[in-house]
């Protein structure tokens, strides 16, 4: 899908440089960004802390849409960084386009 990019959009990488059901990172001062693609090569960008007790989310396992921590096993929402119930918290979540299999990240509209 072609989407018109402007000066908020970064590239990253190529999709194919994200392990499938695993992650990469985006190092930054404000934070690790952790980028993830699923078995259906959707592409997510989470803010590298878990909301419980700030584990590295990229060392998750992927499932589906989740991430599970590998500190503690909370199921975080890779669509909004929310934790899955019974658990309760968030983490930031970045935009993301995939454009002629290269991926975009927006930091400047975090959620």
């Amino acid at each position: 899908m072609n989407m018109p990019l402007t000066e908020n959009w970064m590239r990253v990488c190529e999709v194919d440089e994200i392990p499938r059901l695993g992650s990469r990172i985006l190092e930054r001062a404000a934070g690790n960004v952790a980028l993830f693609r699923n078995a259906q090569d959707a592409v997510f960008a989470l803010l590298d802390r878990c909301p419980h007790k700030a584990g590295a989310l990229s060392q998750g396992i992927v499932h589906g849409n989740t991430v599970t921590c590998p500190l503690h096993a909370w199921n975080i929402s890779l669509d909004t960084g929310h934790a899955c119930a019974p658990d309760d918290g968030c983490t930031q979540s970045f935009p993301i386009k995939v454009d002629g299999g290269a991926v975009f990240i927006s930091l400047d509209t975090a959620t």
